[in-house]
């Protein structure tokens, strides 16, 4: 298969990059050797060697991690900093879209189900809402690709990013970090832990945010009328341990966010090009609503993980709950709609005199057919729990099983023009409730045949009901008489199973084969209530998947080499067919789907001074179903190029998964000096992101190739007192990526952060 060609390839061409190393002291001479830090993972729920789990997996920790996050970014961040792993949001900071080996899912309705998992020390946030908590005071960040079921939360079908953070300890520690960069970008993160007690220690980790306005609203004058954010956050953590084999640790956390959601800009694509035009200016927006796309979310949840040493086995519980509610409004048509023509445009913007409503209007930027102001709000609760049984010897034979189970709330209320009527009444919105109830039962064994081979087998049981039903309906569907929709049931339950075999081909060389199967439940969208549509469902989807994998240390440890190659197929992929000229949401699903493609991820120890990373990933993804077909963009003004049906509908087979980067490549490099009681340092980061296709059609202007953002931090860290000093960029050569599009009602698009440069302070204690 061309995948496996390519990644055979890709293994002969040693581009030499890497990440952490540790200097290991000689015992026996006192000489100091050069070596990459051995990095211990929790993939398979206990603590191995990541060169030993027949897995594809990466992690970010360390100065990569804190480089990523000094201007003040979101969870957003991570996407491209590992092979395989793409992320996007049309909701600001407040919902986030996961991709791992091109296979996620566009939906941006508040209660879109996705196929990655995000699991927040040992919790699976599920609602997209949970998924955006900040990220701070983090240990590791794992990504763990392909399905992995049979041991963590649900709807892994994709893969899973785990994060951990710093626990409480005996010793007291802590950290301060405070930067300042353009905009009024200001970043605080501490934490502060130790023994209480003989038995029992406490951490505290806080983040605060800041950003101010900074995007002028054109049309009404308003300098520094949107853009900015203010993120509090906080986490709160109690580890008791009165024996050598009992342990309890308390997570108690919480967010609150004041801020904007994304900024919509109109008919920055012109009709056949996928170039931003004249129309795009970063600093500026042209918005007829007078509210600036606010947004605002709060969240809290607590977790207690209980753990016994038993004789021979442990017993792990782990209890939770999450919650979060809030809103986000956006001007979605992203400009100007007025009845009066004789509105002043600005110069060098376009302008179109086009029928409304059934009146003439001035629209700018360019021609907007549907003005659309839409906001959402979400009330969410989660309550999950996890009880495991696990092996805690070093026998041959290694085991565990356990039982989850998962419980969630969520309201969705919608504003929209449906929530005005014809009575001479106060504006009524939607309100849709979606109820979700899921049980777990999932066991894995691993077996060492000899020093050499090691075969695991996993098997998962899931049954997973849905419901769903509207509380309150739109004035003016009451206004039209429409009536009431009957209550939306769903329920399935599967097997999902995995078999893996390695094989250590030297101490330092390891072979591994794996399959997998997953489930993703089926799925309710009932956001279209709100638009005088009723909702949608989609069948569950089930993936095969087939992986093959290579980790190596070579170069007496100075070059770590991990390389996987994969292939799988979808049954009944699940879609989101989102725009068209009714801009709704509906799902689909897709007969079958197919992914092939691999990933490698190199590190080197250049030298004492150097240090490098590097990772490169290709995904060629497809759909497969001859009559599967969509509305393409509604507002008319896209070049489609997919063949049509007798619909006027856009036939999808063959088309690739949507935004699903075919390419992705990511470079770090650490360059030391040392001086008096410290060193100087230079960190750099780039990460570039290949074809990708926006929408589930094909067209000229929703897709982007060549995109690329670079980082910079330069520092001095001093020894003897544990502080650093640096100053940072954050896309220093100020790229304008196109990151997503709205297409019903002209050609609009959002684009990325602009260049933040700072300088950041910190110390150790």
């Amino acid at each position: 298969m061309k995948a496996y060609k390519l990644a055979s390839l890709a293994l002969c061409v040693n581009a030499a990059l890497a990440s952490t190393t540790v200097i290991a002291q000689d015992a026996s001479n006192a000489e100091q050797e050069l070596a990459l830090e051995k990095i211990t993972v929790t993939a398979q729920k206990r603590v191995q060697n990541i060169q030993e789990v027949p897995i594809s997996i990466a992690t970010l920790s360390g100065e990569e991690f804190t480089s990523l996050f000094s201007a003040g970014e979101d969870i957003l961040t991570i996407a491209l900093r590992v092979p395989g792993l793409y992320a996007e949001s049309s909701n600001g900071r407040a919902a986030p879209r996961f991709y791992i080996r091109g296979l996620g899912n566009v939906d941006f309705d508040l209660a879109a189900s996705q196929p990655v998992s995000i699991i927040m020390d040992e919790v699976v946030q599920e609602n997209v809402v949970l998924k955006s908590f900040p990220l701070f005071d983090v240990q590791q960040v794992e990504v763990i690709r392909g399905p992995q079921g049979t041991l963590f939360g649900r709807n892994t079908t994709a893969g899973i990013v785990k994060f951990e953070s710093v626990k409480p300890t005996q010793t007291f520690e802590g950290y301060g970090r405070l930067s300042y960069g353009s905009y009024d970008t200001v970043t605080f993160e501490g934490a502060v832990g130790g023994g209480l007690t003989d038995t029992l220690s406490g951490r505290i980790s806080v983040l605060s945010q800041d950003r101010d306005d900074w995007i002028d609203n054109g049309f009404t004058g308003e300098k520094d009328a949107m853009g900015g954010y203010d993120e509090k956050a906080y986490r709160a953590q109690l580890l008791w341990e009165p024996s050598s084999d009992f342990s309890a640790l308390l997570n108690v956390h919480g967010r609150d966010l004041d801020g904007t959601a994304s900024i919509f800009r109109a008919n920055i694509f012109d009709t056949g090009s996928n170039n931003l035009n004249q129309n795009y200016d970063r600093d500026v927006v042209y918005y007829d609503s007078t509210d600036n796309n606010p947004q605002g979310y709060e969240g809290s949840g607590a977790s207690l993980k209980l753990d016994w040493d038993l004789d021979g086995f442990t017993i792990t519980s782990i209890t939770a709950t999450e919650s979060a509610d809030g809103f986000s409004r956006g001007d979605i048509d992203g400009g100007v709609v007025s009845f009066d023509t004789s509105v002043s445009v600005p110069a060098g913007i376009s302008s179109a005199l086009v029928n409304v409503f059934g009146s003439d209007a001035l629209t700018f930027p360019g021609p907007i057919f549907v003005p659309s102001v839409t906001q959402d709000s979400a009330d969410v609760e989660q309550f999950t729990q996890e009880i495991r049984f696990s092996s805690n010897t070093s026998d041959a034979f290694q085991w565990q099983f356990g039982a989850f189970y998962f419980d969630s709330t969520l309201d969705v209320e919608t504003e929209s023009f449906s929530s005005f009527g014809f009575a001479n009444t106060a504006p009524i919105n939607t309100i849709v409730t979606h109820e979700n109830t899921a049980w777990a039962l999932f066991g894995q064994g691993s077996y060492d045949l000899d020093d050499q081979w090691n075969v695991t087998l996993g098997l998962r049981y899931t049954d997973d009901e849905k419901d769903f039903f509207v509380q309150q309906y739109g004035q003016l569907w009451v206004d039209l008489g429409i009536p009431a929709l009957a209550p939306v049931n769903e329920q399935d339950d599967r097997l999902s199973w995995e078999l893996s075999v390695n094989y250590q081909q030297t101490e330092d060389t390891m072979w591994y084969g794996r399959v997998a199967s997953g489930f993703r439940a089926q799925s309710i969208q009932g956001r279209d209530v709100a638009f005088l549509l009723g909702p949608t469902v989609a069948d569950s989807e089930t993936i095969m998947s087939y992986e093959v994998g290579y980790k190596s240390d070579l170069l007496d440890d100075r070059l770590r080499l991990n390389a996987a190659a994969f292939y799988y197929v979808i049954d009944d992929l699940q879609l989101s067919a989102i725009g068209g000229t009714s801009n709704s949401n509906q799902l689909l699903n897709a007969d079958e789907g197919t992914g092939m493609g691999f990933e490698i991820d190199l590190e080197l120890l250049v030298s004492e001074n150097l240090l490098m990373t590097a990772g490169f990933s290709y995904n060629d993804t497809e759909l497969n179903d001859d009559t599967l077909a969509t509305a393409a963009c509604g507002s008319g003004l896209c070049t489609v190029t997919d063949p049509l049906n007798a619909n006027g509908f856009a036939l999808l087979d063959g088309n690739p998964f949507q935004q699903a980067p075919e390419s992705t490549f990511n470079l770090t490099a650490r360059y030391t000096h040392e001086v008096e009681d410290g060193e100087i340092f230079v960190f750099a980061d780039y990460v570039y992101q290949g074809d990708t296709n926006m929408a589930l059609y094909e067209s000229v202007e929703f897709n982007t190739d060549g995109q690329f953002e670079l980082g910079l931090r330069v520092g001095y860290t001093n020894w003897e007192h544990d502080y650093t000093i640096a100053v940072f960029g954050r896309n220093i050569t100020d790229e304008d990526n196109v990151k997503g599009f709205i297409d019903f009602s002209n050609n609009t698009g959002f684009v990325n952060d602009p260049a933040i440069f700072g300088i950041e302070a910190s110390m150790n204690f």
